[in-house]
């Protein structure tokens, strides 16, 4: 007589034929088109960083295809009370500020209030003025071609920080604190305008104060101060509710520390005034570099850009117009780092089609338009030094299933 199988008998004898299929097992391990054991080893990466000493703690992000597929934190916002990073923790963006200031002017740029190729001294006057100085002839000439909106939101303006110790313009910039967050915003960039230019511009790409006129520039434009702009335009129809330009006190705990490196080479965090500055309201609103975020925060941001311009049925930019920041804007025989473009508020790289930017206390993000991704990696740690990030963002591009 033939034996017969339960019904159970067969339903348990499926679930091992299936938990025993290796192609299952495979399956299993792809989210999003990217490989889980590979997305885990990006993460043991930076956890490295964490576990040798040379970071205090990260936070990390990948989104794929509008899906987070990793949102991890690893160890300290604060070492010597052991605070642990989490998802609420609050990270000082410092340059992570620029690409929100260039968005922010590109709504004024949708409404057509400018063009990109408009003088900046159609808006700001004390720019017409601005001379250039001639390194080879030591002597200050007119602007060849008149600064313009594309220069300022590119780094081509003539414009610098005042960091080559070497410079003529360079030193006026630090003998006049041209770079300094005191005073008000209209204030510092008509003074700027008085210091003369680095270079004629669109002949060179050099970090400087360009993105702080371009917030100047969105005030002149909207007729409303930079910080109540951000938050209108931008934080509040993304909800990025603990982005702003201060930390308010009812947050404070959330808000982390920079951390160094001593002579030892052991984790520092010195008392220096970035550490609590951003703890009471600014005075000014800096578009370069004076903003404050979450990685969750700014995900958002980074997701609205991937989405052409809008997020959760709420439009920021036209499609169009993200399409325009995310390419290359630089002038004809102008580079950025050899062989790099670079867009409108950040750099593009266009083999990868990788946006982004990074700032000083060394986070780091990028959108790949290419593979509707965006990863973002946070710490605070000075001086700038994203190897961490480019090394996790390089795994996290080696997950990508083809």
């Amino acid at each position: 007589m033939k034996r017969r199988l339960c019904p159970l008998a067969i339903i348990l004898l499926i679930f091992s034929l299936v938990s025993c299929n290796p192609t299952a097992k495979q399956d299993a391990e792809i989210v999003q088109g990217l490989s889980k054991d590979t997305l885990e080893s990006a993460l043991n990466a930076v956890k490295e960083y964490v576990d040798e000493g040379k970071l205090a703690g990260v936070s990390v992000m990948v989104i794929k295809n509008g899906e987070t597929v990793l949102s991890e934190q690893y160890g300290y916002a604060d070492l010597s009370s052991k605070k642990a990073i989490d998802d609420q923790t609050i990270f000082r963006a410092f340059s992570m500020t620029k690409p929100v200031t260039a968005a922010a002017l590109m709504t004024l740029y949708d409404e057509g209030k400018f063009q990109l190729d408009d003088k900046v001294s159609d808006y700001i006057p004390e720019f017409g003025n601005t001379q250039v100085y001639n390194s080879e002839t030591k002597t200050l000439e007119p602007q060849e071609k008149p600064m313009t909106i594309r220069n300022i939101l590119t780094h081509t303006s003539g414009l610098t920080y005042g960091w080559d110790m070497n410079s003529y313009v360079d030193s006026l910039y630090r003998v006049n604190g041209a770079s300094g967050w005191d005073g008000v915003l209209a204030d510092k960039m008509k003074e700027l305008a008085k210091i003369p230019l680095k270079y004629q511009p669109g002949t060179k790409w050099e970090y400087g104060l360009s993105i702080d006129l371009v917030g100047y520039l969105v005030e002149v434009l909207s007729g409303t101060p930079l910080d109540e702009y951000f938050k209108t335009k931008i934080y509040e129809p993304l909800k990025m509710d603990d982005s702003g330009f201060y930390v308010p006190e009812e947050k404070h705990d959330r808000f982390t520390r920079i951390y160094s490196l001593d002579e030892n080479g052991k984790l520092v965090s010195p008392q220096n005034p970035m550490q609590d500055n951003f703890k009471k309201p600014a005075t000014l609103f800096s578009g370069g570099g004076g903003s404050l975020t979450t990685v969750e925060d700014y995900s958002r941001f980074a997701q609205m850009l991937l989405n052409g311009g809008e997020l959760d049925g709420v439009r920021i930019l036209k499609e169009s117009t993200v399409k325009m920041m995310m390419s290359n804007q630089l002038p004809e025989g102008v580079s950025y780092e050899e062989t790099g473009g670079y867009g409108l508020g950040g750099s593009f790289n266009p083999e990868s089609s990788q946006y982004g930017w990074s700032g000083a206390a060394s986070t780091f993000f990028t959108v790949d338009t290419k593979n509707d991704m965006a990863v973002l990696a946070f710490t605070q740690f000075m001086p700038f030094d994203i190897g961490y990030a480019l090394e996790f963002n390089k795994i996290v591009h080696e997950a990508i299933v083809k």
